[in-house]
């Protein structure tokens, strides 16, 4: 290991001029030390690599604007910027939300009418050609899609952005690349550093070991991982598509390659680097390949690099795992504050819905309980409905903590959302059933999942209580919004929820996506519909205007700042989910009746008066709850 000698003398570049790069890098390169030796320490060069990397950030930062460079400042002082309270999130492809890049720029009004300040532009860098698993397939990190732009329309849409103080947040996949990347087409060229890219093998004796103990992502259209590739005469690992093919990180090339791509986007005014597939990076025989302690240090050693050069962008973890697994991805231990600063809460959205499904708050209550708390420095992403299908999350564990078989309970819910279930609101599909595990997910956007769909077409048919469905419909599309607003971090809004977008079933019409109903929930945005935002009197105006409400309601509450504590309190009454937020700045009590039934709310001990900050009445003792209505209490 090196010596802290080293790490003055060795980590500063010879031309590198700014005083700032050169204090980060020598502030940061024990971490850099910390994470590489145990995973590449025993290469033969392990210092001719290190000796690459100081290289890599030194001409990152001599490309980096002055106008970045004055972001990186700004942020390097207020390192709480992504977790103060008017940070809003949204979500969309560019092609369905705006045409192309250079069309986006007229929509920001709209985005900041709704109040957002952080924009994820789904996968843009260039696809393969044909199937791409929605863009996630990509032939080239350094070009953009050319049916959208060109990488100077993109640099054009950040400067907009950043004027309008809107953060930009794209996808990096780092888990694979398309077959038809350049690093690919070089393997099957048969240069043998490339090949050394990919994990591959001559016959089926590796992988059917490998098999015996990994799951299926795609068992309906990709099954198994692997995938026999005749121009290399080798079988190649492919965990999601046959024409994804796994990186592998035992390279140092790769950590390099990608490091080097984190840094160019940075350089294009990237504020959120989205790192998709992080949980598949590495690969250990007789596990399930996810989730594997070297993951944790790749990401942690990113982390440390990138901020040498671009402080201004963080890094967001895209790992949808069991909630035993999901906190590690922003820090834990040793990395605690080290890792990625953002990540998704797929626990928190998967037990909303199942508090939906069952009128009962009491496994969303103890699941959300047994969460640790995460590093102060970090955030969660909180969201009840994204682009990808659900995968029903509940562990053996959370669900036998409060009675509840858990394989009964994810068949109850892939029932339920599928519309199955007598009694259901919801209208969606089930999305790679897989009868060897029995797990059913489901696609379908939060409008169609909440119920308004259905309410809809009972209303158009004349049904006596349609408008009551569609009233119903529409306060539990509100609460999942209320409960991502406060739980804590940067609440996300998928394009079209904000004003009720149903599924568009249409996606059959089109031969790219027939065959992957998750374009069921990817609908083009309805800007006819989006006209009537501002008519109450309609379903898309009753939505917008209220989230609109408190959006700016959560903006001007200090005590949700994603540094307050996250605790969910039993509430008595297994109807009501209560989330306390606790911090310095002061606390807010969010209780939120989950059923269609009313209820009543009894108020801690010690709370006594209180004012709820979305309708600014007043409650003693306890605080009745209309059904579906949350309350903001904080205590007069």
């Amino acid at each position: 290991m090196s010596t802290p000698a080293e790490h003055t003398v060795r980590t500063r570049p010879a031309d590198a001029r700014d005083a700032a790069f050169a204090a980060r890098l020598d502030a940061l390169w024990p971490d850099v030390l910390r994470t590489l030796q145990p995973l590449y320490g025993d290469h033969a060069d392990f210092p001719g690599l290190l000796d690459r990397l100081r290289t890599v950030l030194a001409t990152a930062h001599a490309e980096r604007s002055p106008r970045l460079r004055a972001l990186d400042e700004r942020r390097l002082v207020t390192p709480d910027w992504f977790q103060r309270t008017d940070m809003l999130g949204y979500v969309c492809y560019t092609d369905r939300f705006a045409g192309t890049l250079s069309d986006l720029p007229g929509r920001i009004e709209y985005l900041r009418e709704l109040g957002a300040s952080y924009l994820h532009l789904m996968p843009l860098l260039t696809p393969r050609q044909g199937p791409n698993d929605g863009g996630y397939a990509v032939a080239d990190y350094r070009s953009v899609d050319p049916r959208v732009g060109t990488v100077d329309d993109l640099r054009a849409v950040a400067d907009a952005l950043h004027e309008d103080g809107i953060s930009l947040v794209l996808d990096l996949v780092c888990n694979h690349t398309a077959r038809e990347h350049e690093w690919a087409t070089k393997a099957i060229a048969g240069d043998p550093a490339y090949l050394a890219y990919y994990r591959s093998y001559p016959d089926r004796t590796e992988p059917d070991r490998w098999e015996r103990t990994l799951p299926e992502v795609f068992p309906d259209f990709a099954p198994g991982n692997f995938t026999w590739v005749p121009e290399l005469d080798r079988w190649v690992w492919t965990t999601f598509n046959d024409y994804q093919w796994d990186l592998d990180y035992t390279n140092p090339d790769v950590f390099v390659e990608m490091l080097e791509v984190i840094c160019y986007l940075a350089n294009l005014g990237v504020d959120v680097v989205r790192l998709d597939a992080v949980a598949f990076m590495w690969k250990r025989m007789g596990t399930n390949c996810q989730n594997q302690p070297e993951v944790h240090l790749i990401l942690q050693a990113w982390r440390a690099l990138s901020r040498v050069v671009a402080p201004a962008t963080i890094l967001l973890a895209e790992a949808i795992v069991s909630p035993e697994d999901l906190v590690g991805y922003l820090g834990q231990g040793e990395g605690a504050g080290k890792e990625c600063e953002l990540a998704y809460h797929n626990v928190l959205m998967v037990t909303l819905w199942s508090a939906l499904a069952e009128q009962n708050a009491v496994l969303l209550t103890s699941t959300v309980q047994a969460m640790p708390q995460i590093p102060p420095s970090s955030a969660w992403l909180t969201y009840a409905r994204l682009h990808d299908d659900i995968g029903w999350a509940i562990t053996d564990e959370n669900a036998g903590a409060v009675g509840l078989d858990a394989f009964a309970h994810r068949s109850f819910l892939s029932d339920f959302y599928s519309g199955g279930f007598p009694g259901s609101f919801a209208r969606g599909a089930v999305f790679q059933e897989n009868p060897r595990t029995g797990d059913r997910r489901i696609s379908g956007s939060l409008a169609s999942l909440a119920g308004l769909e259905a309410a809809l077409e009972a209303r158009a048919g004349g049904d006596p209580q349609g408008e009551e469905l569609v009233d119903a419909a529409v306060a539990r599309i509100l609460l999942l919004h209320h409960l991502i607003l406060t739980f804590g971090g940067i609440p996300l809004v998928n394009m079209g929820d904000e004003i009720g977008m149903c599924n568009d079933w249409s996606y059959a019409d089109d031969p790219d996506h027939a065959e992957d109903n998750r374009w069921l929930h990817r609908p083009r945005m309805d800007w006819d519909d989006a006209v009537r935002r501002h008519d109450p009197s309609t379903v898309e105006g009753r939505i917008f205007t209220e989230l609109r409400r408190l959006v700016a309601l959560r903006a001007a509450t200090p005590q949700l700042h994603a540094q307050a504590r996250t605790e969910a309190l039993w509430s008595g009454n297994p109807r009501v989910f209560a989330l306390l937020r606790d911090s310095a700045r002061g606390q807010v009590l969010v209780v939120a009746n989950v059923s269609p039934h009313p209820t009543t709310y009894d108020l801690p001990d010690g709370w006594g008066s209180v004012i709820d900050l979305v309708s600014d009445e007043r409650a003693e003792g306890s605080a009745g709850l209309r059904p579906y209505q949350v309350r903001w209490l904080r205590r007069l």
